[in-house]
């Protein structure tokens, strides 16, 4: 089966459509999304660039009419403006890593993003999290405490450091060997370049 390196950082608002249509997305194209969580707001920070500061408010409101506007296409809801940025942005991050690791990720994702665009509940803080890990079958005060432990930490840099290495600079990211396509908006670029090579 083709793969596709799936780039992301939970916090993006741009993500939340890709990740809804994951499972979709990965059947009709028999190509496997392999998850990347990484921090970009790391990256972002050291090239000193703020993606949508709250002092420009008409390219803040232009996000969200987007967003809003590309779910309808798509066929889901996205009740925005959803809470942003997220206060505990590297929390939900790194129990994406941890969800890697232990193969429950494309789970977490799915009903984070759900809970944050659809039910207004901030990624990576409660009620989100504990809801979402209940709803994953987890132990939420279990996980949170793996989370916690310092490889955790280290994998989480690791990724960072591996993603800036490759050029990306924003998520959502597609990764077909060396060809980058940022954006939800460049996945079917991604998807026709992955079944050409």
């Amino acid at each position: 089966m083709r793969e596709i390196e799936f780039w992301f950082s939970v916090g993006s608002t741009y993500t939340y459509l890709t990740v809804v249509r994951l499972a979709k997305i990965q059947c009709d194209h028999g190509i496997k999304l392999k998850l990347r969580p990484f921090s970009v707001r790391t990256i972002m920070q050291q090239m000193d660039n703020v993606p949508f500061p709250t002092s420009k408010k008409s390219k803040v409101d232009y996000m969200w009419r987007d967003i809003e506007r590309r779910a309808i296409q798509y066929g889901f809801p996205a009740k925005v403006p959803a809470p942003y940025p997220l206060k505990q942005f590297d929390l939900a991050n790194k129990l994406a890593i941890l969800g890697v690791q232990e193969g429950w990720c494309a789970e977490y994702l799915t009903k984070t993003y759900i809970a944050w665009f659809q039910n207004c509940q901030e990624a990576g803080s409660d009620p989100n999290v504990t809801e979402t890990l209940i709803s994953i079958g987890l132990n939420p005060s279990e996980t949170l405490k793996k989370v916690e432990h310092p490889t955790i930490q280290e994998q989480y840099d690791q990724q960072t450091k591996i993603a800036k290495n490759k050029g990306i600079f924003g998520s959502p990211t597609f990764a077909v060997h060396d060809e980058l396509f940022w954006g939800d908006d460049r996945l079917d670029d991604a998807l026709k370049w992955a079944k050409e090579i």
